[in-house]
């Protein structure tokens, strides 16, 4: 059957896609690789269906392989013969620990079925909860920040890992950098922070992350502020040269009143304000 490798998105149970939950709903065995993701998984699926493995905490590349091996021939007979699900926050793809599985089973248990579920990255997750705007025209990059590494080059990161934020925040600064931080954004465990002073994140903590711009970079768009308002002087200008001559067309005559006829007019209109919209001012009396 299926091995479902299914992103639950940056930690609120609420995020995960109609998709991922419909794969959790349908899996007979949902595995978890941590707290984290196992209490947004129980949010869809029952405690009874939820399968824990446990990976070391160890830079150890030889034990943390052993570790996934182990996994691995733990999941594949029941994905072999029914539905199984791996649930990761974020995305499948993106820096998730969902990439050594997928590897593993290809060198040892070729024969077993996957497929991706992708899930609300921590990038995008995170460039929502600061109101940054990827747009057209502009770049951001993805880098590794562990251990108060300063990554430089590209004008925008989002860096992940962020555990020594005072390290990283010297690094970046230093080579003209503006830095903000979000901790824990979306998740339901934890204290949520955002902050752009890293001495408020001594306490190290894993699920940090960064968002580093050179000021110089930001990519002007057509509908920003000051250039919409330079546009708008511009129509100013204009109108009074485009505006168009009376109509020639003849009207049909009005039908006689006992009172006094009304006659109304509207102010000249410029191209942001429909004539509808414009108040009206009466010319004779009423």
């Amino acid at each position: 059957m299926t091995l479902y490798g299914v992103g639950l998105g940056p930690g609120d149970a609420g995020l995960v896609t109609v998709r991922g939950r419909e794969v959790l709903q349908e899996a007979e065995v949902v595995y978890s690789p941590g707290r984290l993701s196992r209490s947004v998984a129980t949010e869809h699926v029952p405690e009874s269906r939820i399968g824990d493995l446990d990976f070391p905490m160890t830079r150890d590349e030889e034990e943390l392989r052993a570790a996934w091996r182990e996994a691995a021939a733990e999941i594949a007979p029941p994905a072999r013969d029914g539905t199984v699900a791996f649930v990761t926050l974020g995305d499948p793809n993106v820096y998730s620990t969902f990439g050594h599985l997928r590897r593993t089973l290809d060198a040892f248990h070729p024969d077993v079925a996957l497929e991706v579920v992708p899930g609300v990255s921590a990038l995008t997750a995170f460039a929502t909860a600061l109101g940054v705007e990827v747009a057209a025209g502009s770049s951001i990059a993805l880098r590794e920040a562990a251990r108060g590494a300063a990554p430089t080059g590209p004008d925008r990161m989002v860096l992940f890992k962020v555990t020594d934020a005072p390290a990283t925040h010297a690094g970046l600064t230093e080579a003209g950098y503006e830095v903000t931080y979000g901790r824990r954004l979306f998740m339901e465990q934890g204290e949520t922070l955002v902050t752009d002073d890293p001495t408020a994140l001594d306490e190290r903590d894993y699920y940090t992350l960064a968002y580093a711009e050179r000021p110089e970079a930001r990519v002007e768009q057509a509908t920003d502020a000051e250039t919409v308002s330079s546009i708008g002087k511009d129509l100013e200008e204009l109108i009074p040269l485009t505006r168009r001559r009376p109509s020639t067309r003849r009207r049909p005559p009005a039908r006689p009143s006992a009172t006094p006829a009304c006659t109304t007019t509207r102010p000249a209109t410029t191209r942001r304000e429909s004539p509808s919209s414009a108040p009206a001012r009466a010319t004779r009396g009423c």
